[in-house]
């Protein structure tokens, strides 16, 4: 085990010509590797308690930034297409020493999934993070209302507070607001605005993403590797028929339920969801075998 406080380190990795960036929380030389990647429209920063919690067990965590998200440079093509995103994360893992698990929220669930699928052996384990092939219309409509509600931005951090508490009354409101500053970004003119490119949000029907139903089925039939699916139960993206639909497509799925989370899994309940990620970790067979992605 890991005693002392883990430090982040910022690294970066290019792909079709895009610097991008992630953050090394360190374990143990010889632990798993974990990747963490987040949902649209957030950045690395919403893995941080689950990263650090990870390292002090001994594993190396390194979350990511997507492109047009956070430290990752905004695509010059504006490129948010699903391929752009899996190619950015093939790329990183074909640099790395040993297999990793896939952890994925969203977005980035789907970025994993699609990864896992297209490209067998890329990963070891995947957790897809509330999200499944076919998540319930209404939890979709009201994430892209949340995400293009604002484009002028906020007055004030307290306008950015009280816009995530609308979306997401599960989660208390945060005492001090300087935590926000990781997720905006600050304009000359003085107003806040979401830390991605507004770009991302202009392609508003998923099939041009590449990421159409077909797609995402096809690639999960294909994941023969161990898998967790973690659901928020309050979320209104993730129904019953959804998960059974999954458990058809990847049989061998664990799903656990995160009673007080919603849609933001991780961010809602921390203990309860790093706790079910580290029992599923803790139970994949031991695999130190080196890895370059196909």
């Amino acid at each position: 085990m890991t005693e002392s406080s883990p430090t982040p380190q910022l690294f970066h990795w290019e792909n079709d010509g895009i610097r991008l960036a992630g953050e090394r929380w360190p374990g143990d030389p010889d632990g798993d590797i974990v990747l963490l990647l987040h949902g649209g429209g957030q950045t690395r920063h919403s893995w941080k308690n689950t990263a650090e919690r990870l390292a002090r067990g001994g594993r190396t965590a390194l979350a990511l930034d997507a492109r047009g998200h956070g430290d990752s440079d905004w695509s010059p093509q504006e490129d948010y297409t699903l391929n752009g995103f899996v190619g950015d994360l093939v790329a990183l893992i074909s640099t790395l020493d040993r297999t990793p698990v896939l952890v994925g929220a969203s977005l980035g669930g789907i970025t994993s999934l699609v990864a896992a699928g297209e490209h067998p052996g890329v990963a070891r384990g995947l957790v897809l993070v509330d999200i499944v092939v076919h998540p319930e219309p209404a939890g979709v409509s009201r994430i892209t209302s949340f995400m293009t509600a604002h484009p002028d931005g906020f007055a004030s951090l307290e306008e950015v507070a009280d816009a995530i508490a609308a979306y997401n009354p599960v989660r208390p409101r945060p005492r001090s607001l300087d935590g926000l500053r990781k997720n905006v970004r600050q304009h000359e003119d003085g107003r806040w605005y979401w830390h991605w490119d507004p770009a991302f949000m202009r392609i508003d029907d998923e099939p041009q993403r590449h990421a159409d139903r077909g797609r995402l089925a096809a690639a999960a039939s294909k994941v023969k590797i161990p898998t967790l699916i973690v659901r928020g139960r309050q979320s209104d993206m993730v129904s019953d028929a959804g998960l059974d639909d999954m458990k058809l497509l990847i049989p061998q799925a664990q799903t656990v339920d995160v009673g007080a989370a919603g849609h933001m899994v991780a961010g809602d309940d921390n203990d309860v969801f790093t706790a079910s990620l580290e029992a599923f970790l803790d139970s994949l067979p031991e695999d130190r075998t080196a890895t370059r992605a196909s």
